[in-house]
Formats: C-alpha cells, sequence, structure tokens
C-alpha cells in the first residue's frame, strides 16, 4: 500500500475532535487554513463522555487560591503550582468563551450558575449541563467548527505516523513537518503537509479490560509523539475512577463523581458505609484514595463490587439534576432513587503524557500537544475531578497564541520539499486477524491484572516480558500486512501500555494513583517527573 496523493499542505493540522482539538481549531482558523483529523466520526471524543462538568471558580465565596490548594493537594505533591495557577486564573475567560458559542450550562432560578461539587473539591465550583456537560461542550464547538470555512474536518482518517526531519534525516533540528493519514473508508493512505501540528487524541483507557473511556482511547496521541522522538513524562499515574457501573452487559458506563457531590454515599453489601476508614473527606476523597479504597474492600470482603447510595435525594431532584445516569440504571433495572448503584473502579485518566510547556510546546518543534494527550504538570499524581476540561480550552487558547507568535502564518517559508510517499506491506490474511485481536485482548487483560489500582515489582516485571514479545509481533503485522484501524489501534495500545509499565517500574515510591506493595510510602528525594524519550 502507498500514498495516493501528492503532499496536501494546510497552515495548521489537529489530530482530535475532543474541547481542546477544536478550541484550538477556531481560534488558529481565524489565522489560515486548519484540518481537523479524527479517526472515527467527530463527536466519539473522550469530551463527548465527559459526566461531572468543568471546574472553574465562579461563586463570590470561593477563590483561585482555594481551587489552586485543592489540585495541589489530589497531585499528591507532583503539580507544578505556576501551571495550576495559570489555569484556574485563566478559566473564567474560557468559560465565558465557551459560553459566546452557545454552550448552556445549568443555571438557577436567579440566573446564577448551578454549580456541583466533586471529590477532592472543598467548595462547589463545577459548572454543568445536567450530567451530560461534554456532550454539550463537543456538540457545539462541532457546530461552530464546521460552519468555519478555513476548517476541514476529516472524518474517519487515522493518524499513522508525524513525519519529523530527524527521523527523514533531512536537517539536525528535529521539526515535525507533516504525517501520514489512513483514509478509514478508502483504505489509501495519504500525506499531508504542515510545520504546526497539534495532538488533542486524549488518553488511553482502552489499554486496560475495564475501564469509563470510549472505544477511541487507545493512547494514539502518545504512541505516535513517542515513536517521532518526544519527550514522554509520567505515564505511571492512570487514574482510575471509583464508580463505574457494575453491570455484565455495561461494562464502561461511567456513574457521574457529581453524584457524590450531591451526598451519594459508598457503601458495602452489608449496607454500612466504609469511607470513613480510609479518608476524613470520607466518599467525598480524591479518586486515588477512593479507588484503593473500594478495591482493598472488594478483596477483603470477596464481593464483586460495592455499592453507592443517592436514595435520601428525591426523585425528581435524581430525574432533573442526573438525567442520564437516572435512564441509563433504569434501563438496566436499577432504580437509583430507591436502590443503591452497584460499582467498582475502573481506568479513566492519565495523567502523564506528552511533556509539554504552559504553552502546549513539545520538545519538537512545531508540534504541540494539549489536552489529555499532554503532561503539562497541572494534574501531578493525580487528577483533581472536572480539571480536565479546563485544561484543554485553557490550553488550546495559550498554545495557538504561541505558535502565532513563534511561527506565524504570514511570514512562513514555504520549503519546497516533497516528502517521501508511505509504504507498508500487502499481504492481509484473514486467519492473522485473529491473532491481532488476541493480541488486543492480552494487553488490555494483563495490564489490569499486573499494571491496576494495586501493583508490584514482580507483576511489573511480568507485563514487561510479555509487552516486549508483543511488541515484536505486533511490529511484523504493521511491516508485513496492510494497515487497518485495528491494527494501528493495536499498534499504539502495546507502545502506550509499554511506557506506562517502564514508567511504573522505574517509580520506587508509591504517590498519587500509583500504589506499589513494594514501596509503600511516599519518597521526597525522588524525581517529580519521570521522563523518557525514544533513541533512533
Amino acid at each position: 500500500m502507498t500514498s495516493t496523493n501528492t503532499n496536501t499542505e494546510f497552515d495548521f493540522i489537529v489530530i482530535g475532535t475532543g474541547i481542546a482539538g477544536l478550541s484550538f481549531a477556531l481560534q488558529a482558523g481565524k489565522h489560515g487554513k486548519v484540518a481537523v483529523f479524527t479517526k472515527r466520526e467527530a463527536l466519539k471524543s473522550n469530551t463527548a463522555w465527559a459526566q461531572g462538568g468543568i471546574a472553574c471558580v465562579t461563586a463570590e465565596d470561593d477563590t483561585f487560591e482555594s481551587h489552586l490548594a485543592d489540585t495541589l493537594d489530589a497531585g499528591a505533591g507532583l503539580c507544578d503550582e505556576s501551571v495550576v495557577r495559570t489555569v484556574v486564573s485563566e478559566a473564567p475567560d474560557r468559560i465565558r468563551d465557551l459560553i459566546n458559542l452557545g454552550v448552556a450550562f445549568d443555571t438557577n432560578a436567579d440566573g446564577k450558575a448551578n454549580l456541583g461539587q466533586e471529590g477532592g473539591h472543598s467548595e462547589r465550583r463545577i459548572l454543568h449541563s445536567g450530567d451530560t456537560t461534554g456532550r454539550e461542550i463537543a456538540t457545539k464547538l462541532l457546530e461552530a467548527a464546521m460552519a468555519e470555512p478555513s476548517i476541514s474536518i476529516f472524518e474517519h482518517h487515522f493518524v499513522v505516523d508525524l513525519i519529523t526531519t530527524a527521523k527523514l534525516g533531512l536537517a539536525s533540528e528535529d521539526r515535525v513537518i507533516g504525517l501520514y493519514v489512513l483514509d478509514c473508508k478508502g483504505g489509501t493512505v495519504e500525506t499531508f503537509r504542515s510545520n504546526r501540528v497539534v495532538l488533542s487524541t486524549g488518553g488511553c483507557g482502552r489499554v486496560y479490560l475495564y475501564t469509563t473511556n470510549p472505544t477511541v482511547a487507545t493512547g494514539d496521541g502518545v504512541a505516535m509523539a513517542w515513536r517521532a522522538g518526544a519527550v514522554i513524562s509520567n505515564m505511571e499515574f492512570v487514574q482510575f475512577h471509583p464508580t463505574c457501573l457494575y453491570h455484565p452487559e455495561v461494562k464502561n458506563f461511567l456513574i457521574t463523581e457529581a453524584l457524590r457531590g450531591e451526598g451519594a454515599v459508598l457503601i458495602g453489601a452489608d449496607g454500612k458505609s466504609f469511607m470513613e476508614k480510609y479518608d476524613s473527606r470520607k466518599s467525598l476523597a480524591p479518586r486515588d484514595i477512593v479507588a484503593r479504597a473500594i478495591d482493598r474492600e472488594i478483596k477483603k470482603t470477596g464481593s464483586q463490587c460495592v455499592y453507592l447510595d443517592v436514595t435520601h435525594q428525591s426523585r425528581e431532584f435524581l430525574e432533573e439534576r442526573f438525567p442520564n445516569v437516572y435512564a441509563t440504571c433504569g434501563e438496566l433495572g436499577i432504580d437509583i432513587a430507591s436502590e443503591p448503584i452497584p460499582v467498582v473502579p475502573a481506568a479513566h485518566y492519565q495523567c502523564g503524557g506528552v511533556k509539554t510547556s504552559i504553552n502546549g510546546v513539545t520538545s519538537i518543534r512545531g508540534l504541540y500537544a494539549i489536552g489529555e494527550v499532554a503532561y503539562t504538570g497541572l494534574h501531578g499524581a493525580n487528577r483533581l475531578a472536572s480539571n480536565s476540561l479546563l485544561e484543554g480550552v485553557v490550553l488550546a487558547k495559550r498554545a495557538c497564541d504561541h505558535v502565532l507568535r513563534k511561527m506565524p502564518v504570514e511570514k512562513a517559508n514555504r520549503e519546497a520539499l516533497v516528502l517521501p510517499q508511505w509504504e507498508s506491506g500487502d499481504v492481509q490474511d484473514v486467519d492473522e486477524l485473529v491473532v491481532i485481536y488476541h493480541n488486543w485482548d492480552e494487553i488490555r487483560r494483563l495490564m489490569w491484572d499486573y499494571v491496576s489500582i494495586v501493583r508490584t515489582s514482580k507483576r511489573l516485571q511480568r507485563a514487561a516480558t510479555r509487552l516486549g514479545n508483543l511488541k515484536h509481533e505486533v511490529q511484523e503485522f504493521y511491516w508485513n500486512f496492510k494497515i487497518t484501524t485495528d491494527l494501528l489501534e493495536l499498534r499504539n495500545l502495546v507502545d502506550t501500555a509499554a511506557l506506562i509499565v517502564d514508567a511504573a517500574a522505574s517509580r520506587k515510591e508509591s504517590r498519587g494513583a500509583h500504589y506499589t506493595l513494594d514501596y509503600p510510602e511516599p519518597d521526597t528525594t525522588s524525581a517529580p517527573v519521570s521522563s523518557m524519550m525514544r533513541r533512533f
């Protein structure tokens, strides 16, 4: 299979259609031509699945200092305080941008924001739209982007790899110059040129067997940045959401943390609350603490799950405030107004990623990373609830401002450079596809068994050994067979999984979302940031 077109050029290329990518595209579209790529439909993003809301100081009795302190506490000592301060202080302006685009946050009768509270927050500061806030934001951003003539959205276009000068040996300075993209429906690979490329691909929850993430979250951005030689940091910190619905028919439905903000209590099979044994904040403790507590209770009691009890609230309140959770549980025979909800922890959010500055700048010139794919220092070792959508919209604005300052479109130097065509194998054996699907399942299961909420050095070593073998198998498939969406996702999954395992093995302490029985205490002498870079 070879590339079927010559180099199509854009001023900006954005990979991903969540809050970060579309916010950047709308800003950049005022200054040049923008291509936005997504491997499936544009609304299939992590953003669209976000339930709880977006954190922002808006109440008169709330302060930036309080939001800062809550974020630092949740991050277990690894947040970059200057980054946190910047993000929380710029939040109100970015919220106004979203409102100006038509995003409708819930309000009270007096017209003021109806603010929610979630785990780790000392104040009510969560703006929300029912319990489908992400869908509301993603829909309004997409509508705006589709109405902008300078923005071209390519659905069902899977970015295979970044093209950099270092990989091609064209120059001593490492910079991005384009990318190869699989047209998933046409089956051809196309070459696109740009020296301003933004990764906004979301996270990697599908690396695990049980996750709250949609099927698109396969670590694509981290994997392609790693293969291009970008620095990757703190991938050991994978946050597990404490409350994923436990049900045989529905494996990845998130039960929003906002329920606990409205008084829902975690209880065991005996009907008794247990969080007071683990943290004074009880069911509103940060996610890493709650997830470990649930994991311990399940293992100690032999139960398959714990329960979230919100029956103290009226049926009318639950229907209005949490319509999605209420309806989905109802369809499965669970009446949340009269019975507790069975829940278990599941992989939810990567706190590490492509290492960037506060402006989204990576170690490769012209390559930016924003949103969950990036490690800015905001989340540290554990993300504070509802800070993710906030980071995406704040970093999108800062990244666009930075790229326009450093690489203005009107002063662009158009190189007479034709990028090489992409090539791969031509064989497609149906029998081998079975192996691809088997490897996909094996990666997700071994990550769940060996690299989940509680870890040990021995488990990590077992995972590393098997992943090493799987990487060789996947690489052989990649070079010898026609590429497909399944093969590309498998390739990205195994690369991302290996990065998580290597990072976890290198951190000889327990902190935030990384907990190991071999080193159960935090180590103040350890490096705050674990950085890895591929050597060609």
